[in-house]
């Protein structure tokens, strides 16, 4: 074999950082290292040819310095191969053999044989044994790192974790033996994990309950995480999971009575029918407060999720941002979110990698999340060989640096020391890390499937496989560290408990005290229809509009503003304090300026949202020479909130998630997503459809949250005219939410201000406008803001009532074009009436405008095609109040590529709205 292979087996950047500390420093590196390094200096100053041949025999005692030093490095190699790869070769498969990923760790692949086991090498002081024989080198890394616990760290490029790690790995996993009262601790959540799944599997045969079983170690886990996060000065902790296993979340770490749990499944629960349908028990969300072993209160929550693996990870995220603004003092060690995966889902939905991107920026930063892999080896019935290309399901981790810990599910003390770790990492460092849990499911995909069809050798191996309980218990019984009479009563205890509590069914829940956040929640009250039919009043004082005006128009001194950002601000200028006619642009910072001066929180994100796609925002303003950001809404007054305004990655699912987590926790803050074009916005189609239009029927929460869709036809092509407003109208049911396409600067000021005035949440989803954004008839004069209210319909003031014989009901841009056509043919026959608000349906405010032309015909006339836009709705809702739609024709593309084609359709669909 090559006698260099040890050098080829080195990693090179680490090379890299030895050479420079030994050209700074030459002592400061091991003397196997200096010797490597003296010879590669020579032998780059000295060619081939630069001795003459007296000189030879000089270099004799020296080769034989080299084969030491040769040696030296090579066991310096085999060390740093077993931190990099020796996960690889960890026992942390409790069911099956692992694959052979060839770690490349024998004596072999280092120019190392069986006769240098004996031999003493200085570097065996790396890993804390000092000077130390081969083998014993050996033995110790084998140790570490082929033991329970696979440790993937070595990629990471912060010198300083990298150290804490390897110091954690090294030193502390070696010595770690929890007390007897820990490990009882241990063995009574296993109990309390393995007894609540036999129990349900026995008193509810054949319902589906997505079982822990062969996972139960998650109890402990949990319980650990929570414990040691308290201990370093978490007051809260956020969970986000999906169905497996949530029920005995609920019940052993969470604290819901088991009376709730039960009666679920009874059927004899009551669910909260004033706030909508509810969904199953293994997906609603709960809060409540624990004390931990070390003494701590704890405030948990179970954010509520739906099938769809992961979708609830950026909802938590937000969640959580939102405490650590409001809540925590911007700290973020006092609020830990975790989110709990599955390997199949971890590895393949999208939203793993958008939230995982989002963990370090600077709008969507949580202080690190620790993510626990239930890895139960298949999804479903899809093998993990099936399920990813990737080794591990967590190999995500890798683009963050985020370490991960694989450990043996069948391990609890191995894995309880994994999750202390990773909880003190993400105290200690504020980053990411994730365990991989390697376990089983006992059972298929839910109780009564059966696995064996698609798995029959990896189910007929768990068939036999003890449980983590009995495998646990066998070992301490085995370590003499408890007997078995005591193990065997605390099951016994626990299983009459459990009996005690189906006969009896009581059982006193845990004290709770609200947070501030859910006070605040509590002060607003469901919606009635009739609140539907007039808006709050939402206008503001002149003061507030000149403080708000003075801020948008000043720059600090020594400020350097671009020539075009100059114009700007004397734009604005003139709209605030000389013609007093404010276009959009400044209507929206307006809405923000006001909020923002009652003490409130304004969030917007999104892509571009800072200076806006089109370039309308300007929200924050770069210095010409530095590019140093300036937010105007931050100097409104003193003790004010800031703007919080963030350009988003490139992501639509994973924001808009984030965004409704926050909006979820937070009633007192405006909380806006602004999609670049509402096309786009069928990215975040699963959080629409799942979290939205459900959040009060389904998930018994209000929320408040706003989208802003770009929405028009302008003759930008298929992916640029069309935010499908259809499909939210679709899911517009029972009040669920606003769907709404504005058309005047005060209009949305009044629409922005309406969220936080109303005494409940609805979210709000607006098509917004491209080209309108600088109409010149789309200004609103500032009397529209000192008083009034949001207008759901606006009507017609220039046809005459009596003469009009017909209405074009439309909504958004269309209006325009139908106006110019009106005024220009002075068509005082025909009245144009705006619908501003289409769901909730403004049937009041309607009708107050429809009663005015009393024996005229209504039309519908949109932009879209015939099959999109509002016109279904519209028809559903109005049924014969409507004769017919003037539309393009339908089409299953939303628009036309070709400009000219575009401009021809539209001024046809203006033509035969007047013309029908």
């Amino acid at each position: 074999m090559d006698k260099y292979t040890y050098i080829a087996n080195a990693h090179g950047a680490y090379i890299d950082e030895l050479y420079k500390a030994y050209q700074q420093d030459p002592e400061s590196v091991d003397f196997g290292w200096r010797k490597f390094f003296e010879g590669f200096e020579f032998s780059t100053v000295y060619t081939e040819n630069g001795h003459d041949g007296e000189a030879a025999p000089v270099a004799a005692p020296a080769s034989a310095t080299a084969g030491e030093s040769e040696k030296e490095v090579a066991v310096r190699n085999l060390i740093y191969a077993y931190r990099s790869r020796g996960h690889l070769r960890s026992k942390t498969n409790p069911v099956r053999e692992r694959k052979d990923r060839k770690a490349l760790l024998d004596l072999q692949d280092f120019g190392l044989t069986e006769a240098d086991l004996d031999t003493v090498f200085n570097v065996g002081e790396s890993i804390g044994i000092g000077p130390a024989k081969l083998r014993d080198i050996i033995e110790a890394v084998k140790k570490i790192y082929e033991g329970p616990i696979g440790y993937e760290y070595m990629y990471i490029r912060d010198p300083e974790v990298l150290s804490w790690l390897q110091n954690k790995i090294e030193k502390e996993s070696l010595n770690f033996n929890p007390g007897i009262n820990y490990k009882k601790r241990i063995l009574s959540k296993l109990n309390e994990a393995v007894v609540f799944e036999n129990f349900l599997h026995t008193k509810f045969l054949g319902q589906k309950r997505f079982s822990l079983e062969g996972g139960e170690t998650t109890i402990p886990a949990l319980d650990a995480i929570i414990d040691k996060a308290s201990e370093l000065g978490a007051k809260e902790v956020v969970i986000g999971m999906a169905h497996r296993g949530r029920l005995n979340v609920l019940a052993n770490i969470m604290g819901k009575t088991y009376e709730q749990i039960f009666s679920e499944f009874e059927g004899t629960a009551v669910p909260d029918l004033t706030m909508g349908d509810g969904d199953v028990k293994y997906h609603m969300g709960f809060s409540s407060e624990v004390d931990t072993p070390s003494g701590f209160k704890v405030n948990l929550k179970l954010a509520p999720n739906p099938s769809h693996l992961e979708a609830v990870n950026p909802v938590v995220e937000g969640f959580v941002r939102a405490k650590i603004d409001c809540m925590y003092d911007r700290d973020p060690r006092q609020i830990v979110p975790i989110l709990i995966h599955g390997d199949a889902a971890v590895a393949g939905q999208g939203i793993v990698y958008e939230v995982t991107q989002m963990s370090k920026l600077d709008g969507y930063k949580t202080g690190g999340t620790i993510h626990f892999v239930i890895n139960n080896q298949v999804g479903f019935t899809t093998d993990f060989e099936d399920a990813r290309s990737s080794i591990y399901s967590t190999d995500v981790a890798k683009i963050i640096d985020a370490p991960v810990l694989h450990v043996n599910g069948d391990d609890p003390e191995a894995v309880v020391f994994a999750v202390r770790l990773a909880t003190e990492y993400r105290q200690k460092f504020g980053n990411d890390i994730f365990i991989d849990m390697v376990c089983y499911r006992r059972h298929g995909h839910n109780e009564s499937d059966e696995p064996k069809f698609t798995q029959p050798h990896l189910y007929s191996l768990i068939s036999k496989h003890p449980n983590p309980r009995e495998v646990y218990n066998k070992a301490l019984i085995s370590r003499g560290e408890i007997d078995a009479e005591l193990a065997k009563n605390m099951d016994k205890e626990f299983r009459q408990m459990l009996q005690d509590r189906l006969d009896m069914v009581k059982q006193k829940p845990l004290p709770y005290n609200y947070q501030p956040m859910e006070k605040e929640w509590q002060s607003l009250r469901r919606s009635k229809p009739e609140d539907f039919n007039q808006s709050p009043e939402t206008g503001v004082a002149e003061e507030v509009i000149e403080k708000v005006g003075k801020a948008l128009t000043s720059v600090p001194q020594g400020f350097k503003p671009l020539k075009q950002i100059e114009k700007l601000l004397k734009e604005r200028t003139d709209m605030f304090f000389e013609s007093r006619q404010l276009n959009w642009a400044a209507a929206e910072l307006l809405a923000y300026g006001s909020i923002l001066a009652e003490g409130k929180v304004v969030r917007l994100s999104g892509q571009d949202v800072q200076r806006g796609t089109f370039s309308h925002r300007h929200a924050v303003l770069r210095d010409a020479n530095t590019s140093a950001p300036y937010c105007n809404l931050n100097y409104i007054q003193e003790e004010q909130k800031p703007l919080e305004i963030y350009n988003s990655l490139l992501s639509e699912y994973g924001v808009l998630g984030f965004e409704f987590g926050y909006a979820m926790a937070n009633p007192s803050a405006l909380v806006i997503w602004e999609a670049q074009f509402g096309d786009f916005a069928n990215g975040a189609q699963v959080m629409i459809d799942q979290f939205i239009s459900g959040t009060e029927s389904k998930w018994q929460r209000m929320n408040g949250v706003v989208m802003l869709l770009p929405h028009g036809y302008e003759g930008q092509g298929p992916e640029h005219s069309n935010a499908r407003p259809e499909r939210f109208l679709q899911l517009a049911a029972e009040n669920n939410m606003f769907v709404t396409y504005v058309t005047t600067p005060a209009n949305f000021f009044h629409f922005l201000r309406r969220q936080l005035a109303l005494p409940f949440r609805k979210p709000a989803i607006n098509m917004s406008p491209k080209s309108l954004l600088r109409h010149p008839a789309v200004i609103s004069p500032v009397e529209a803001f000192t008083q009034g209210s949001f207008k759901e319909v606006i009507g017609d003031d220039y046809a005459a009532a009596k003469s009009v014989k017909k209405v074009l009901l439309c909504s958004g841009k269309v209006y325009f074009d139908l106006l110019e056509e009106q005024q220009r043919n002075e068509r005082k026959d025909v009245a144009i009436i705006r619908m501003e608000q289409l769901a909730p349906f403004p049937k009041v405010q309607l009708e107050a405008e429809l009663k005015k032309y009393k024996n005229a015909k209504v039309y519908w006339v949109q932009e879209e095609p015939e099959n999109m836009g509002a016109w279904m709705y519209i028809l559903r809702i109005m049924r014969n109040g409507v004769e017919d739609v003037v539309a393009r024709k339908a089409s299953a593309s939303p628009a036309t590529g070709y400009l000219k084609v575009h401009v021809k359709e539209q001024q046809e669909l203006v033509e035969r709205a007047f013309a029908v």
